[in-house]
């Protein structure tokens, strides 16, 4: 089970990444298991000495017992003291943002990649579209041929 942030491949240009644990209610688990995540709108920010995942939406899972959670509410994620200050470093330094890459399991646990990220521009994003537009004609070209 991988959950990618497709929004984030496409709007932001990944300088590195690291990788988080998230607090999550059980019946939030079993959903993220089943699909059920919303990750487009959703960022990361640093509050006091603690890292937040917010506006991720993690809809009710319908056979749980608990059915009374905020599906938008914001969700801590679990790093390191260093890796925290480190963060707050780099995203003051410039003009960077921390953005959930992708939600995955490793070894029944829930995990986040986060990705410290700059915004792209509008000519970067028509540019890379025009260069897998580009790569698509080729491969149906050479295909046509054999």
């Amino acid at each position: 089970m991988r959950i990618i942030n497709r929004k984030a491949l496409h709007n932001y240009h990944i300088l590195e990444s690291l990788e988080a644990g998230i607090k999550l209610f059980g019946a939030e688990v079993k959903s993220v298991r089943a699909g059920r995540l919303e990750l487009s709108q959703s960022h990361a920010r640093i509050i006091g000495e603690e890292a937040y995942l917010i506006n991720a939406s993690i809809p009710p899972y319908q056979n749980a017992a608990m059915k009374s959670y905020d599906p938008q509410r914001s969700r801590k994620l679990l790093l390191h003291k260093s890796q925290i200050k480190s963060l707050i470093g780099r995203l003051s330094a410039g003009n960077l943002t921390l953005v959930p890459v992708a939600i995955y399991e490793k070894n029944n646990f829930v995990k986040v990649q986060l990705g410290l990220a700059r915004s792209k521009k509008e000519f970067d994003k028509r540019k890379v579209m025009k260069e897998r537009d580009h790569q698509r004609r080729v491969e149906q070209e050479l295909r046509g041929r054999e």
